[in-house]
């Protein structure tokens, strides 16, 4: 018995010393002396002072001989930097379903995306995907900045059926009143909004127009739920939004190669190239109602050029971004075209990246599994296909941890942070590439070859890229580091006066199964172990939603669907329970009587089980049968996009959410960061009720069924079963509240269950004395219980009592 408490007392020390070394840390504390430590609070100083929709540049060129817009730029290059969008926010009052699904901000700094906006609308009016980590008002992107000459807020941009459209704002407007005070800048105006609610009517003032023209004008403007901003520059605010993050448009495009010059290790840019990342270029709209879009063109002089390599000529690249109309409305054809304009021949390759900054809602306590045996998965990982690997799956924290191994002081010139995702070998199937993109729980934003043909000779090389400061990043919000990837072009030679197309397409979207099977994307939803089971029981999920109209009732009624199929695999195992709580004691006699001789003693166990029917793993076979049906029922539960932003009561703000946590309450403004902060804190921002009722419920079990202690050693079993209870329940507090619904429900179902079926074992007649006779020996034993095991023996002699 000692080793066995010696044994219990262990697994606690095993749990508590889990608790302390798994419990969230902050990053140490340098020297604010140090120069490092000073470069972190700038940093971080930096990222507070960034808010949603504050224009910032896109990532200048890294390489520091790499030209500015503004440097030596040609006269036909712009000077002024303009963002141009498409799509609508206008709804159709007849049928809101019919209007545009996606507002794409796109930016001539660098001819890159820099906000995609999900609009898609339901039957009732509202945005199918709105944005769930925030609650205020939404007047529209505006891109805003700090106007030269007055303090405010000046507008850059405006969308289409946006809130600031339908109250008349203009491009160029600058905001600077709210009707209750002043607007000194655009963080001001950001801070401000923050304090609005949906459905709110605000008012404001502007200045339109400049010098002698400038005129005040008051506007009025009535703010809407958050659509999803799918993909946003990384310090674009937000709550979710983690300091270290680099904020950089998406989809860019650089040259990787002009005649003999090559891009190197650690660089950015060719060196003396002007900048495509951070240049200027040239717009103009695509005239075409099917398929709107915008063309964009950098010119390269042949002096530029002659700079990077000898012997040289002119160039134009052009980029091209239309929405197709037989697309899905999430897909973007991205169109690159590169033109000589030179009399010699010119071998050029070109390197695009991926999107990033996709939408971080949820981080902290999702539930987004990894198809790899080793390395996690982050809120967002690089995917890729390819012929001859299949589809793949970079882990954000594989990624974190290469380039920390990487890096040395920050840069190391030698070898390359990034890592190798595919590239070209003697097999051509290396760099078939059927699609590459960001994956993130329930979205994903994915390049693939047009009309599901695979890029054999197109791309030479794809890989992953870490957009994130590991310095100023906290180690425990990795989790939520800003990705993305490139992929390098094989060179190819372009002759005199002609050009070279090539076309992929973004879908930038929903991870909902019938669009992802569509284009070849269906591996991107993981299920786990149990894929088949997960998807089964999601059908007959949305099955049950087509009748009840409500998620949380689909939910209740599929786990007393899946239990109530499982009874009579679960009545065997509380009847096999009740039976071994009846011979516990039997047992605990042999194992007195023979303490000594462990043959006898199991002998003696075996024809015990014997004589009452009872098989010790029987128990075991539901539990088995059930392990599948369980994990896929969580698995299922657990990507299911339709459940983000269902509610399990409609109308009322708690438990709106049932693929997130009940978010009962906000306690992060006073308690500590150690419980409420996200990634840093135990159980997040919010106080969550459904885990609570999961827990209580589960203690409430183990009261009722479990029977009271006999012994010194199963008083220790139970106090030690009660301690995983709790910690179970500290690890259930971010869970989704879809997943507690059907914890509360099976555990309710498992205590009627219990009940019931201990109300249908038949008492032992008798007054219930079992007699063991001739069991594991010569000599009987006599115990109580209310089985019946032997016939009972009328006069049988006992005997005498012993005289003292």
């Amino acid at each position: 018995m000692e080793r066995r408490v010696l044994a219990y007392l262990f697994v606690s020390a095993f749990f508590m010393f889990v608790m302390l070394t798994m419990r969230p840390k902050q990053p140490p504390v340098e020297d604010p002396n140090a120069p490092d430590a000073v470069a972190q609070q700038d940093a971080e100083a930096d990222e507070s002072a960034d808010v949603d929709n504050v224009v910032e540049d896109a990532d200048p060129a890294a390489d520091g001989d790499a030209k500015t817009a503004d440097d030596a730029a040609p006269a036909d290059r712009p000077r002024e930097a303009k963002w141009f969008t498409i799509g609508s926010l206008a709804v159709d009052p007849e049928d809101p379903t019919l209007g545009d699904k996606a507002l794409i901000t796109l930016s001539n700094r660098g001819a890159g995306i820099e906000r995609i906006e999900l609009i898609e609308r339901n039957p009732n009016g509202h945005f199918r995907y709105r944005r769930v980590d925030t609650r205020s008002g939404y007047l529209g992107y505006l891109a805003p900045s700090a106007p030269s000459e007055i303090d405010g807020c000046k507008i850059n941009v405006v969308g289409p059926g946006t809130p600031a459209d339908l109250a008349g704002l203009k491009v160029g407007d600058i905001i600077v009143a709210n009707g209750t005070g002043v607007i000194v800048s655009p963080s001001d105006f950001q801070r401000w909004l923050e304090e609005t609610t949906p459905g709110q009517t605000i008012t404001l003032e502007v200045l339109r127009g400049t010098g002698e023209n400038r005129e005040t004008v008051t506007v009025e403007a009535k703010l809407t739920q958050h659509p999803l901003d799918l993909i946003r520059l990384a310090k674009s605010g937000g709550p979710d939004q983690v300091p270290g993050n680099i904020s950089r448009l998406s989809c860019l495009l650089t040259l990787a190669k002009l005649n003999t010059t090559n891009l190197r290790v650690g660089q950015k840019e060719l060196t003396k190239l002007p900048s495509l990342f951070d240049g200027l270029w040239n717009v103009t709209p695509i005239e075409d109602s099917e398929n709107p879009g915008f063309e964009f063109r950098f010119p390269i002089s042949a002096s530029e050029a002659e700079q990077v390599a000898k012997g040289s000529g002119g160039l134009e690249i052009v980029r091209r971004y239309t929405v197709p109309a037989a697309g899905s409305g999430y897909d973007i054809d991205l169109q690159t075209e590169i033109i000589n304009k030179s009399d010699v021949e010119q071998e050029i390759a070109y390197r695009l990246e991926g999107p990033n900054g996709l939408t971080l809602e949820g981080w902290w306590y999702s539930a987004k599994i990894s198809p790899n045996w080793t390395g996690g998965a982050g809120a967002r990982d690089v995917v890729y296909n390819t012929a001859s690997e299949f589809h793949r799956l970079m882990g954000l924290p594989k990624i974190v941890k290469q380039v920390r191994q990487r890096t040395e002081d920050g840069v190391d010139k030698d070898e390359d942070v990034n890592e190798t995702l595919f590239a070209s070998s003697g097999d051509p199937k290396t760099n078939q590439l059927r699609y590459i993109g960001i994956d993130g729980q329930y979205f994903t934003a994915s390049y693939i070859p047009l009309e599901g043909e695979s890029q054999t000779d197109v791309f030479s090389r794809g890989s992953s890229m870490l957009l994130a400061d590991l310095k100023v990043l906290n180690p425990h919000q990795t989790q939520a580091a800003n990705v993305s990837f490139y992929v390098d072009s094989t060179p190819r030679k372009i002759a005199p006066g002609e050009s070279l197309t090539d076309t992929l397409r973004l879908f930038a979207g929903p991870k909902r199964p019938e669009m992802l099977e569509e284009r070849g994307l269906s591996r991107l939803i993981e299920y786990g172990l149990f894929g088949a089971v997960s998807k089964l029981l999601s059908g007959f999920l949305h099955f049950i939603y087509m009748i009840l109209g409500n998620y949380g009732l689909a939910i209740i009624l599929l786990t007393v669907c899946v239990r109530g199929a499982m009874f009579p695999l679960s009545r065997k195992a509380a009847q096999n329970a009740q039976k071994m709580q009846e011979l516990a004691p039997e047992f605990k006699k042999i194992a007195e009587k023979y303490k000594d001789d462990m043959e006898k003693r199991l002998k003696a166990q075996q024809d015990l089980q014997k004589k009452h029917g009872f098989n010790p793993l029987s128990g075991c076979l539901p539990m088995f049968v059930q392990l599948p049906i369980f994990i896929g029922l969580y698995r299922s539960l657990s990507c299911d996009i339709e459940l983000r932003q269902a509610a399990f009561i409609p109308g009322i703000q708690w438990c709106s959410n049932l693929a997130a946590p009940d978010m009962f309450y906000n306690w992060s403004p006073w308690m500590i960061e150690y419980f409420a902060g996200r990634g840093t804190g135990w159980f997040g921002p919010y106080f969550n009720i459904l885990p609570l009722v999961v827990m209580v419920l589960f203690m409430a079990q183990q009261k009722m069924f479990m029977p009271p202690p006999t012994d010194e050693q199963q008083e220790i079993t139970q106090k030690v079963m009660f301690f995983m209870t709790f910690i179970m329940g500290i690890f259930f507090f971010k869970v989704a509240a879809g997943l507690c619904i059907y914890f509360i429900t099976s555990s309710l179902w498992g205590m009627a269950e219990r009940i019931l079926v201990k109300k249908t074992i038949k008492p032992a007649s008798g007054g219930g004395s079992l007699a063991l006779e001739g069991v594991g020996g010569d000599d009987g034993l006599e115990t109580s219980g209310p089985l019946k095991s032997a016939p009972k023996q009328k006069n049988r002699p006992r005997n005498p009592p012993k005289k003292k």
